[in-house]
């Protein structure tokens, strides 16, 4: 929702509730502060499998409960508990099932001051500084005047760091149109016709007011029973990329068997020509595959996601007449690795093709939207999402939305978009040195507290 200040009382409140409690103690109110958040906000995981819903809130909110084993009950609480935080939401980003980054610390702080820290520590970085400036106020509110400057300080330190750090150069800009077809939430793939999502696109594709370098079309709005090259429907794309004398780019599921499929991003130039293709590595558990399917098949209803996607391999990158294209496939985009990626193999620009048609509401594309402004800021790049019904939008290297589409409307983005070079310092180092610092954080905690030394908040 925007309302950033609450998750920083919020964390400071944590803070108050592990204060010198025993360890059960300390457990169970972290695991019960963590499924407050996590119960109303997962709840888009419905949609995919309700049971999936019950035991994923259940199971990361206990991370948060393991976290709370990390932070000593005493006052060195104040250095651990960054660290501790920062670890719980890193690994509930990457397991099980390859990780469920939304819902974070790091997106509450996604319109707030802080979110410029990306660019140095990504979200590790960003949820460390989110918890540290907790610590300030919760230090400040017991007068504690050291530690809370101490805290302060150090925010305030990695804030300049942050505004000094390079943030890529540019080196050009492309008109580019964003394409969505429209149409009602709550739809899943079995239950569509894919020929009239086509169709949709094809002709919300008359409103591109030309001319255009580049026209971005969403995840999963072609789907064929082969290589689209070979289909009447890559016919009529290469026709749109000639009629529109503009590179195209559009999200293609592509069967690969009777139980296999690509979920792919291909480019094609203005004459027409098939250029490149990018298939999606990062898939959506439950949604783009069933993990240890043949013992799931037994128990549960699998009719909804009846085959399996092939994961691709290597960085998102598309080499088009328009420029070298970052490509993160929706689910993607909530992976900074995935976009790094993108950018370290030349990508001067970061498309995210997605499809949240199946989720009623807006809560998991608000929170995509979000996501997307994260991986502008950390990459330097300009990041343009196209969704079949909401939200589409263009954003600069700084996370302003410039424009943004509305749910079910059809509609088309026009935006000049900056290409650009260069790295930021996340770019360059990714998430490692910050997990090093908060694990450091938490052993030097636990180090002080057992040799005895004085509480940092005893006065």
């Amino acid at each position: 929702m925007g309302w950033w200040p609450l998750g920083i009382v919020a964390l400071a409140g944590l803070e108050r509730l592990l204060a010198d409690r025993p360890a059960v103690s300390r457990v169970r109110r972290a695991t019960l502060a963590a499924a407050a958040l996590l119960f109303p906000s997962l709840w888009w995981m419905g949609a995919l499998t309700f049971p999936g819903y019950l035991i994923a809130s259940v199971v990361y909110s206990l991370f948060w409960g393991a976290a709370a084993l990390l932070v000593p009950p005493g006052g060195w609480r104040w250095l651990a508990l960054p660290g501790a935080i920062a670890l719980a939401e890193a690994a509930r980003a990457r397991w099980p099932v390859g990780g469920v980054p939304l819902s974070t610390v790091a997106l509450t702080q996604s319109d707030g001051p802080l979110v410029p820290l990306v660019r140095v520590g990504g979200t590790v970085g960003l949820t460390i500084a989110a918890v540290v400036a907790a610590v300030a106020v919760a230090a400040a509110l017991r007068r504690a005047w050291l530690p809370a400057g101490a805290a302060a300080a150090a925010v305030a330190l990695v804030a300049v760091a942050a505004a000094a750090g390079p943030t890529g150069r540019p080196v050009g800009a492309i008109d580019v149109a964003v394409v969505q077809g429209g149409g009602e939430q709550g739809t899943l793939a079995v239950d569509s016709d894919p020929a009239v999502v086509f169709e949709r696109h094809l002709d919300a594709s008359a409103a591109v007011d030309g001319p255009v370098d580049l026209v971005v079309w969403p995840e999963d709005v072609v789907d064929v029973p082969t290589d689209v090259a070979a289909t009447p429907e890559g016919d009529e794309l290469a026709d749109l990329a000639r009629r529109l004398d503009a590179t195209l780019v559009a999200g293609i599921v592509a069967d690969a068997g009777p139980d296999r499929f690509r979920n792919q991003a291909v480019a094609w130039a203005p004459d027409g020509t098939l250029v490149d293709r990018y298939d999606k590595v990062h898939r959506v558990p439950f949604g783009e595959y069933v993990p240890l399917r043949s013992l799931l098949e037994r128990v549960a209803d699998l009719s909804a996601v009846p085959s399996d996607a092939i994961p691709g391999r290597g960085p998102g990158v598309l080499d088009t007449p328009a420029g070298r294209l970052g490509v993160v496939i929706s689910w993607e985009v909530f992976f900074g690795d995935r976009a790094r990626s993108a950018v370290r193999a030349g990508g001067r620009v970061v498309l995210n093709p997605t499809n949240g048609s199946s989720f009623e509401g807006r809560q998991v594309q608000s929170q995509q939207l979000a996501t997307s402004r994260l991986r502008a800021i950390e990459t330097g790049r300009w990041v343009v999402q196209a969704a079949p019904t909401g939200y589409s939008a263009v954003i600069t290297p700084g996370g302003r939305v410039v424009t943004r589409s509305g749910i079910g409307d059809r509609e088309v983005l026009h935006a000049t978009v900056g290409l650009r070079d260069g790295t930021t310092w996340y770019t360059a180092t990714g998430d490692l040195p910050w997990l090093v610092l908060a694990a450091v954080a938490v052993a030097a905690a636990w180090a002080l507290t057992r040799r005895g030394r004085a509480s940092p908040d005893r006065r």
